[in-house]
């Protein structure tokens, strides 16, 4: 994408009309610069599975654009849709991946989806990833006993980040802990709290869930977290839960009874063979799998009255929904094939108790396929995101480790390389679901991202791409403050309330700032995107919406200052560099040092 090549991505801008219904037809718009080789624009659609051509005619020019629109019908639940340019010089397709010269498959054509949208709310999301053992200790902590399978650690015990002993470490944080430190958070300026697994288990972790019925005791049971949501609520904010499709623990009570007797109705909602094994995730024989060809677990887990996807987003606990844990393995098993039924179950039930329901779907690696449909609102974007955002600013010649396991870890990539990482996810799925997904920078399953870059300077770079790209951006507890780790268990560090001499005060204020002018600029959580320049170690995009815009530069190193041409005069909103003004040859020059973030505003 560059300022002199047709452009279109699915913002509002270009698709006014942003949750059609089925059957209706909507219009959409094509910005191409004044003296390129387009004459004729046509949009191809595919409605029932057939190809069809409609002209586009020329809505109005302004200034150096001239606006093509065209018309599309939302013909099925997801209808795609690309661009015929015409020029002297032949044809070119503008797909979702940009414009290409040569015929591509349809599975990168723009997609207007008529499934109901997710919550208005979520698009003005800063969520903040909370891991509730290592977050906050309330006075009430220190009275609770201890199960036998905890090792108690107090505040400054270090993380063991590999080994039998790793899950078992027990800070004792809770949920009246997290309520007690609710202000730090309003400081940072975050608006939507996650926190991972709160269920009964045999872990610090939670994800091997013993219950779905009730609040762990050591997080200070049901009424701590009824304590939590009001305080949350009090603020304006919204509260997620995490909540594990794909297996319970073992200790769980419907498997305890599944594995007791064969004769159980329990014994079904897993997998058990004749011999009495059972099939578990990845092997984990803690963690036995989930069988969602059973009837009865979709009774117990999602559609009865008091199921446990229902119950904890009503008073006095009103979840505002939820995030599934491995959703990308739930419902497959071999020649098992639920996962899109189930996801669609589990949104229908979510909307069903709450109108305003979020369902957000944690996929590690390729999440395409699963999106855009009446399932999953969005998923957390690891490979469409973070992987790349790591590659081009992870520091030093030791290997990062990658969280999934990739041989040789995080590799050093250059900028052209991580966008076209970028786009060509982005590409296949809706622009709904790409910006309704979570951006991040690491989380409780993965190195942090101080540990990646290296430095200050290169994580304010990567908090700058979190706060500007499209997408719902999720800060993991602790990051703001340049904690680090080197996996996801030894990332899991307990919050250094008690030392603030080990705050990085320098990095706090930078994702405050981000955090703010995010949510002070439309154009960044509403707005489309195009990109205006790379080079090895620089990034130039644009945020565009009706109300103004705003230009961005992400540098790892210093380099050439960058120049670029057709644009306005702008004042800088972030990172303290002059003014932007056009010189007599009408190009404004972006300043050449370096790591450093950058943001423009006008309009």
């Amino acid at each position: 994408m560059s300022m002199r090549q047709p452009h279109h991505d699915g913002s509002a801008r270009y698709v006014p009309q942003q949750e059609p219904v089925l059957g209706e037809t909507v219009d959409v718009f094509v910005r191409v610069p004044v003296g390129a080789d387009v004459g004729q624009v046509h949009v191809r659609t595919t409605g029932d599975g057939e190809p069809r051509f409609r002209e586009a005619t020329v809505d109005r020019v302004e200034g150096d654009t001239v606006w093509w629109r065209a018309e599309v019908e939302a013909r099925n639940p997801v209808s795609n849709y690309r661009f015929l340019l015409s020029g002297r010089r032949g044809p070119t397709w503008l797909t979702a991946a940009g414009v290409v010269d040569h015929d591509v498959p349809d599975h990168g054509d723009f997609k207007l989806v008529t499934y109901a949208a997710p919550p208005a709310w979520a698009r003005d999301a800063v969520i903040y990833q909370i891991f509730p053992d290592r977050f906050a200790r309330s006075a009430g902590a220190d009275a609770r006993p201890l199960p036998d399978w905890a090792i108690p650690c107090d505040w400054d015990t270090p993380v063991i980040g590999r080994g039998p002993e790793t899950p078992h470490q027990f800070y004792g944080g809770d949920l009246d802990g997290i309520t007690e430190r609710l202000d730090h958070l309003d400081r940072l300026g975050v608006n939507t709290v996650y926190l991972t697994p709160i269920f009964p288990a045999r872990s610090n972790h939670r994800y091997d869930a013993a219950s779905f019925d009730r609040v762990d005791p050591l997080l200070g049971g049901d009424a701590a977290l009824a304590r939590l949501a009001d305080a949350v609520r009090a603020r304006g904010w919204r509260l997620l839960g995490d909540i594990t499709s794909n297996h319970t623990g073992d200790g769980h009570d419907w498997f305890s009874a599944a594995s007791s007797d064969v004769h159980a109705a329990e014994r079904e909602l897993y997998y058990f063979d004749e011999a009495g094994d059972y099939e578990s995730w990845n092997g984990v024989k803690s963690l036995p799998k989930l069988n969602w060809g059973s009837a009865e677990l979709r009774r117990r887990f999602a559609t009865v009255p008091d199921a446990a996807l229902r119950r904890w987003l009503r008073p006095p606990y009103g979840l505002d929904g939820w995030r599934v844990d491995v959703a990308n393995m739930t419902g497959r098993r071999g020649a098992d094939a639920y996962t899109h039924e189930v996801a669609a179950l589990l949104r229908s039930v979510v909307v069903d108790e709450r109108s305003d329901g979020l369902l957000m779907a944690e996929h590690g690696h390729d999440h395409t396929g699963d999106l855009d449909r009446d399932g999953w609102h969005g998923t957390m974007n690891y490979v469409g995101f973070t992987d790349p955002v790591w590659s081009w600013l992870r520091h030093g010649d030791q290997p990062v480790p990658n969280f999934l396991g990739t041989p040789g870890g995080v590799p050093r990539r250059d900028a052209g390389t991580v966008l076209a990482t970028m786009d060509t996810y982005r590409s296949l799925i809706s622009w709904r679901s790409y910006v309704h997904s979570w951006q991040l920078l690491g989380s409780h399953d993965s190195a942090r991202i101080r540990t990646v870059v290296g430095d200050a300077a290169r994580q304010e770079v990567a908090a700058g791409l979190l706060a500007t790209m499209p997408g719902t951006p999720m800060i993991f507890a602790g990051d703001e403050l340049g904690l680090t780790g080197t996996n996801g268990e030894s990332s899991r560090t307990p919050m250094p309330w008690h030392r603030p001499d080990a705050w990085d005060t320098g990095t706090f204020a930078a994702y405050r700032a981000l955090i703010a002018l995010r949510r002070g600029e439309p154009a960044l959580r509403h707005g489309g995107l195009r990109r205006l320049h790379d080079d090895p170690d620089t990034l130039v995009f644009l945020r565009e919406a009706p109300t103004g815009a705003v230009l961005v530069l992400a540098r790892r190193a210093a380099g050439v200052p960058v120049r670029l041409a057709g644009l306005p005069a702008a004042e800088n909103v972030y990172g303290a560099a002059p003014a932007l003004r056009p010189g007599p040859d009408g190009a404004v020059t972006l300043p050449g040092h370096g790591p450093t973030f950058q943001v423009w505003r006008w309009g």
